[in-house]
C-alpha cells in the first residue's frame, strides 16, 4: 500500500515539475525506496516500535537523505552506501522459522 501511494505521489510531483521522464524516474525511485525500507520497518515494529513513531523517523531520514543527495560527491557516495547498508540489514535479519528446527525429527 505504501509503495503504491509513494509511486502515485512521485508521478504527480514529476509531472508537475517536469515531463513524463521525470515522473517515471520518480515512480522507480519511490518503488525502490518503499521496497528497500521494508526490512527496516519490519524490524522496528518487531522490536516494539510504534507505527507512527517509525513512520515519523523514516520520513525524517528520507528527507535528510534527499537533502544530502543534492551535494554532488555525497550524493554519489550515498547511492553506493544505502544499498550496501540494506544488504547488511537483510543478512542480519533472523530466519523466520529458526525456532522450529528443534521440533523437527531427523
Amino acid at each position: 500500500m505504501a509503495a503504491v501511494g509513494a509511486a502515485v505521489c512521485a508521478a504527480a510531483i514529476g509531472l508537475a515539475f517536469g515531463q513524463w521522464d521525470e515522473a517515471a524516474g520518480g515512480v522507480v525511485g519511490a518503488l525502490c525506496g518503499a521496497l528497500g525500507s521494508a526490512p527496516l520497518v519490519a524490524g522496528a515494529l518487531r522490536r516494539g516500535g510504534t507505527r507512527g513513531g517509525t513512520a515519523a523517523l523514516l520520513a525524517l531520514a528520507a528527507l535528510v537523505g534527499a537533502a544530502l543527495a543534492f551535494v554532488p560527491v555525497v550524493g554519489y557516495l550515498e547511492a553506493l552506501a544505502v544499498p550496501a547498508l540494506g544488504a547488511r540489514l537483510r543478512r542480519r535479519s533472523p530466519d523466520t522459522h529458526a525456532g522450529l528446527r528443534s521440533l523437527a525429527k531427523d
